[in-house]
């Protein structure tokens, strides 16, 4: 056996002003496996002016800690501000109760440190591949005492590393593979301790009488809930990890809870593998510890199994008799632990040690605080059903909360393993149900026809200017859909409009066209200004065609073509064109494919889908027309006004001849 060393009393009880660690030169030698410790901590290593820094974005864990902090009445918070290298926001906003309140965030260690002097602690959520670097940059501040080290997986040999460094300059690391740790009524690192509930359940707002260490996160909780249950609580509860090369042991916190007035009983809750529960016999068989332990090491099943087996923590594997739970429970007990037979039986013995020093007059319970109200979260207080409030905005079309998205209920693998296609999509959008094929290939063919018609077009035209202007896409785009209205795209909401009217009221044809000749109004979706019947539009065309095809009923769209007999008869170019035709056809669409009623048909025209449509697909061309002048790399452009496209007409200041105030000749 090789000797290692351990901290005296004396080094123990050394404290500052601000509770944190020094270092020790007194050692005592015993028989155990050499490690190189880090010094031991002061009995106060935190406190409740205790400030820290969390490293790492972990909004979870920062309001966790800030809620504590509110309940354990703190004046001031305990989380100074937030370390995240990787930038991006420069506050985080956290709750103070149920006040908000907004938190630093530092992109660097260099910047927190110089804004926050009372910091000594920080937390370090940084993952296994950074958390070396982070912690060895985080111990070249001399005001940082205490680095609790959350990640798991951390290299031994950087953790060995980690540990040699911080024993040079002073510095007390728990963990890694931790879950922190809890000085009821003053700090708690990260999420130590569960959620709120369970921290006012085992009073851990206020200070017991009982200082723990454990290697599991896990049982710490469980630890917890037992010392509530059968004493006056927590003073202090520590988890060191279950690594094989924890920054500090049971020894180091044991010997600072024996100088701590307010602890009373030491817990100790260890496993199978290591021998630091050997150093803690050592220390109360030398009188370093004098005050009573209860004890228990985790494991015991081991010996019923055939083959060695190693348990969830790394260091929790036997590597001889002497690290088996069995044989350390056996020799903590006969070195006077209080070790139970079993774990089961551990509440007991804690109850009736606690018992026994409240009657001879060593614990004087004090009366019980009110229990604090918990802030809770407005999202978690919905999930119990214990709050409800009126939704601001409705959505009835599509849901993302779940592991799918959702269109209409439909999930989006669906969506493509269905293959419905754009047509199919807009009919779960805009209707909120699946339409019939034939009536979501109707949707796509409207797009396409609908898509662009060259340049000249007043939409095309201020896309194409405002392209040339320098302007981004959506900026270009905008510009263009801004000009769509009553007289570019508007005639397909009118054309349905006025054939349905018409149709409705059971006009003839030619009555319909007289009425509207006598209101001196043009017919929506009548005419074309290069078409005609000898020269017809393709467009119109391929529409009739696939809806005589393809739709049950077309009612509206053979009244439309009786009103064009009656208007070319008159004039050859007032032709059904293809705004009338796809309106019309819409409106057989929506009224006799099965899958609107009446009134939901109604509704749909009189909201504008038609114009919908329309937007949405001459937004392709504009889109193209975009990508085209930015393709051709064309320049600003301006109207020349020497080719006469503008007539300038100013008023005369200095009189003249009537008739002629606004006529202003130039000459080029």
């Amino acid at each position: 056996m090789v000797s290692a060393t351990t901290s005296t009393p004396a080094a123990a009880s050394t404290s500052q002003a601000n509770g944190t660690s020094q270092p020790n030169d007194n050692i005592t030698r015993f028989a155990a496996p050499s490690r190189a410790l880090s010094p031991t901590p002061s009995h106060q290593l935190f406190h409740p002016k205790t400030r820290c820094f969390v490293y790492g974005l972990q909004p979870k864990a920062v309001q966790g800690m800030l809620d504590f902090d509110f309940i354990c009445k703190r004046k001031v918070p305990s989380v100074a501000g937030i370390i995240y290298t990787f930038g991006g926001q420069f506050v985080s906003k956290m709750y103070w109760g149920t006040s908000e309140t907004l938190l630093p965030v530092y992109q660097s260690t260099e910047k927190a440190v110089a804004k926050h002097d009372d910091v000594d602690t920080v937390v370090n959520f940084a993952s296994s591949r950074s958390v070396f670097q982070s912690t060895m940059e985080l111990m070249e501040y001399p005001q940082i005492k205490t680095i609790a080290i959350i990640a798991e997986g951390v290299p031994e040999r950087r953790a060995r590393e980690i540990l040699h460094v911080a024993a040079k300059k002073g510095v007390t690391i728990i963990g890694p593979a931790t879950v922190g740790g809890i000085k009821p009524g003053a700090f708690k690192i990260g999420n130590t301790g569960g959620m709120m509930d369970n921290i006012v359940a085992s009073k851990l707002y206020r200070s017991g009488a009982v200082s723990y260490v454990s290697k599991s996160g896990g049982m710490s909780n469980e630890l917890n809930n037992i010392i509530e249950q059968t004493t006056n609580g927590v003073c202090e509860g520590v988890a060191i990890g279950g690594d094989r090369y924890p920054g500090t042991t049971f020894i180091d916190h044991l010997l600072r809870y024996e100088q701590d007035p307010n602890a009373k009983i030491l817990l100790l809750l260890g496993e199978v593998g290591g021998v630091e529960e050997y150093r803690v016999i050592e220390a109360v068989k030398s009188g370093q510890i004098k005050k009573p332990i209860v004890a228990w090491a985790i494991g015991t099943v081991a010996s019923m199994l055939k083959t060695e087996v190693q348990f969830g923590h790394a260091g929790s594997f036997a590597n001889s008799q002497l690290e088996t739970a069995a044989m350390k429970n056996k020799s903590m007990k006969e070195a006077g632990f209080y070790v139970p037979d079993t774990f089961e039986d551990m509440p007991k013995v804690l109850a009736d040690l606690y018992q026994k020093l409240t009657a001879d007059g060593t614990i004087q319970p004090q009366p019980e605080p009110a229990v604090p109200k918990i802030p809770i979260d407005y999202s978690w207080a919905q999930e119990l059903g214990l709050i409800r409030k009126p939704a601001a905005f409705i959505s009835t079309i599509s849901d993302d909360r779940g592991q799918e998205l959702l269109y209409a209920g439909m999930p989006i693998s669906d969506v493509f393993k269905e293959n419905i296609g754009i047509g199919g999509v807009m009919s779960l959008l805009w209707f909120r149900r699946r339409l019939p094929d034939f009536a979501s290939k109707f949707l796509e063919m409207v797009l396409m026809l609908t898509a662009d018609h060259g340049p000249a077009v007043s939409g095309a035209m201020n896309t194409i200017i405002t392209t040339r202007a320098g302007k981004d896409l959506i900026s270009s785009l905008v510009a263009g859909l801004l000009t769509i209205g009553s007289r570019f795209g508007g005639a397909l909401d009118g054309a349905a409009e006025e054939f349905t009217k018409a149709y409705d009221k059971g006009l003839s044809p030619r009555d319909f066209v007289d009425t509207m000749r006598k209101e001196n109004k043009l017919i929506p979706g009548i005419g074309h200004r290069v078409k005609s019947r000898n020269n017809p539009d393709l467009r119109v065309s391929l529409v009739k065609e696939y809806v005589k095809a393809n739709f049950p009923r077309t009612p509206l769209l053979d009244y439309a073509l009786a009103v064009e007999s009656v208007t070319t008869s008159k004039k050859d170019n007032l032709i059904l064109n293809v705004d009338g035709a796809v309106a019309v056809a819409f409106v057989d669409l929506v009224r006799n494919c099965g899958a609107f009623t009446n009134e939901e048909a109604e509704d749909y025209l009189k909201m504008g889908v038609l114009n919908g449509l329309f937007v949405l697909g001459r937004s392709i061309g504009l889109i193209a027309h975009f990508l085209d002048q930015k393709r051709l790399r064309t320049g600003l452009y301006r109207h020349p006004w020497f080719q006469d496209d503008i007539t300038y007409l100013l008023p005369s200041l200095s009189g003249g001849a009537p008739g002629n105030e606004g006529r202003v000749e130039v000459s080029v």
